[in-house]
Formats: C-alpha cells, structure tokens, sequence
C-alpha cells in the first residue's frame, strides 16, 4: 500500500493500551504503536514520562487507510472510548501522563476535532479534551505495543459507549 492511501494520526486518551486497544481492532486501522508526544525529553522512557517531569502525553499512533475509513470516524472512536470530562488523568490512572488530547497534524483534523468538541458541548459536555499540533512521537518500548492483545487481556481503563448515531 503507498503512503498516499495511508493517514497517520495521534490520540492521546489515557493510559495508551487502552487506547490502543480500541484502535486497532477498528475498520480500516492498518497499524497502531503507542509512544508518547508533547514532552520536553528526547527520546524517553516509560518509566521516565512516569515519573510526570517530562511534559510527555502517552499518545497512540494510529495508521488507518482513508479509503475504508476517516479521519471523522476516528474521532468519533477517540471520543466514544474515554472520559473525555476528566481533567485530571482517566480513571484511576491520574496525571499529566493520562491527560486527554488530540494531537492533529493539518488544520483539516484541527476543524474536524473542533466540530466534535463543539458537537458534544452542545449535548452538555464540558470536554477537557485538549487540540495541540503534533510533534515528535516518541515511540514507547515494545513491550507497551500491543499490550492487550499479546497479554490476551481487555483493557480495565477504557471502556465503549456510543455517543454519535
């Protein structure tokens, strides 16, 4: 497949199995890594984002193929797959680590996630999610990728809820 049938886009919901764990079962998604974005540290660690003094957000990296799919479509999931309220973390996982976000890469998906926003404040919403451009994605050891598949186990941080018909 070229790159001209692939998209690449960045969501950060919480811990990152989670999220990725939604994501690469969705239609369409053709690869997923989890890593983190929006630090000040080259290169982290797990252990080091952490500690909560690297600035990171743990992010997944999500390639989907815009003809079986949209950008849209992953919004909609990033959304209907969180707490998207929580300023604080999610769940249990509290931190900046665990913060909501959407890391867009053209202003085409900055409007789409802003369409979104405004969508579910008009449903009484008060989102926290947060619209940055994306930098670099620092992508987290391979024991992170995957984790819920290879381990067999569905996530315990993020739960499915249908909010767009």
């Amino acid at each position: 497949m070229s790159n001209e049938t692939k998209q690449t886009s960045y969501f950060a919901s919480g811990c990152f199995w989670g999220t990725e764990y939604y994501f690469m079962k969705a239609y369409g998604v053709l690869q997923t890594a989890v890593g983190f974005m929006d630090g000040h540290v080259q290169n982290p660690t797990y252990k080091q984002v952490c500690e909560k003094n690297t600035g990171h957000i743990e992010t997944t990296e999500v390639v989907f193929d815009p003809t079986q799919t949209s950008y849209e479509e992953m919004v909609k999931l990033f959304f209907e797959t969180h707490d998207f309220t929580q300023t604080d973390g999610q769940g249990i996982d509290i931190g900046p680590q665990y913060l909501s976000c959407i890391f867009y890469t053209n202003d085409e998906e900055k409007t789409t996630a802003e369409q979104y926003i405004n969508i579910l404040t008009n449903k009484g919403y008060k989102v926290a999610t947060m619209l940055k451009p994306a930098s670099t994605f620092w992508k987290a050891e391979d024991y992170h990728q995957q984790y819920c598949e290879n381990k067999g186990i569905r996530p315990e941080c993020h739960t499915y809820r249908k909010i767009f018909v």
